[in-house]
């Protein structure tokens, strides 16, 4: 009998195992896997770069999303099919409040439904929001490794320059007051992969979370220091994530 190879990410059932990372960039998932034992690539198609390994002896993997909504619902269904039941993405946000600083950790315990992935999910009413147990796991990772961190909204935008210049487009005055309400609401920071990932998460019924780094400081921050850049600070999100996965895999084990 043939196995079943997946489409997009060219990978089979048995390939991976229950717990997966889902960083945006094909590159960071190599930085991520050098926390593996034994890492290994074994696929690389399109967007989506898949590397396996283990975490205190039990199967893990990790793979890239591409930017958005929809290269993510690609990647989790396949990845599903897999066997997969427990994602978490790692990347980098953009601040919104001045709670949040550039460099700080962003575990959203909620996302702003700015995109539209999602509705083909489940209707606008129902919320998206992650596993609670990874949620606390990713804080209690953040404290131990001594990094500022937040715990909040993220909006998810479907469009990254509408964000960054929404003034320059047709629908400008809508766009500017939608984040204005967002960010008077106690929104902190956003990206765009978050509500996609905690919906489709909820419609498969497996665990999704997400861990950030923020890259940039919110516009009414007049604080002192150097700007750093991404690559800098991208390793304080892995770090938590890895802690974070390692703890839950421990709590799975204990069951």
């Amino acid at each position: 009998m043939k196995e079943k190879r997946m489409l997009h990410l060219g990978i089979c059932p048995g390939d991976v195992g229950r717990y997966v990372f889902l960083p945006g960039s094909p590159e960071r998932t190599e930085k991520i896997a050098k926390y593996f034992e034994n890492p290994k690539e074994i696929a690389f198609h399109r967007e989506f770069r898949t590397w396996t390994g283990t975490l205190d002896g039990v199967p893990v993997a990790v793979t890239s999303t591409g930017v958005g909504g929809p290269s993510t619902s690609i990647a989790m269904e396949e990845l599903f099919q897999c066997g997969a039941d427990t994602m978490m993405r790692v990347g980098s946000c953009a601040s919104v409040s001045p709670k949040v600083r550039q460099g700080d950790i962003c575990i959203p315990t909620g996302a702003v439904r700015m995109e539209g992935v999602g509705c083909h999910y489940l209707p606008m009413e129902f919320p998206a929001v992650p596993s609670l147990q990874m949620v606390k796991a990713l804080e209690e990772a953040a404290i131990e490794k001594g990094f500022p961190y937040d715990t909040g909204v993220t909006i998810t935008k479907a469009s990254f320059f509408t964000q960054s210049a929404p003034e320059t487009k047709p629908i400008g005055p809508e766009l500017i007051w939608r984040w204005e309400s967002y960010v008077k609401g106690g929104a902190t920071n956003t990206s765009m992969e978050c509500a996609p990932l905690f919906l489709i998460g909820a419609s498969l019924g497996i665990r999704t979370s997400c861990v950030m780094v923020s890259a940039t400081n919110c516009k009414e921050y007049d604080g002192q220091g150097e700007s750093q850049p991404l690559k800098n600070l991208e390793d304080r999100a892995i770090q938590v994530a890895i802690e974070g996965m390692r703890k839950i895999i421990q709590q799975d084990l204990q069951k």
